[in-house]
């Protein structure tokens, strides 16, 4: 007998696909070497208990938002996203998700 979950029946991982993707470029930005995880591990924690979240987090949206904040800083800090660039970046998702008829991927321009 097969004691593992059927798949199908579980919860989703993320509840938002750009929280998977926050999470999946955070973990290749690791693996590229660009931080260590432990890095990531104490910025993401100050980022946490600075915003006051010492509840327990369900992988909401305030816990998305810490972890986008966090990969942010990071990348400021390094040199490699600049506010100016973030900020065009925002803007070009926005764009994009609001021109994006409803249930279809949402797709940045070349």
């Amino acid at each position: 007998m097969n004691d593992c979950p059927d798949i199908a029946a579980s919860e989703p991982v993320f509840a938002e696909p750009w929280h998977a993707q926050v999470f999946a470029l955070t973990v290749h930005l690791n693996e590229a070497g660009r931080f260590t995880w432990a890095e990531w591990v104490a910025r993401f924690s100050a980022t946490l208990k600075r915003h006051g979240l010492s509840r327990d987090l369900d992988g909401g949206e305030d816990y998305f938002n810490a972890w986008l904040e966090t990969l942010e800083m990071l990348l400021d800090e390094a040199g490699e996203a600049a506010p100016e660039e973030r900020a065009e970046a925002r803007a070009e998702w926005e764009r994009a998700y609001l021109s994006t008829p409803h249930g279809q991927p949402v797709r940045l321009a070349e």
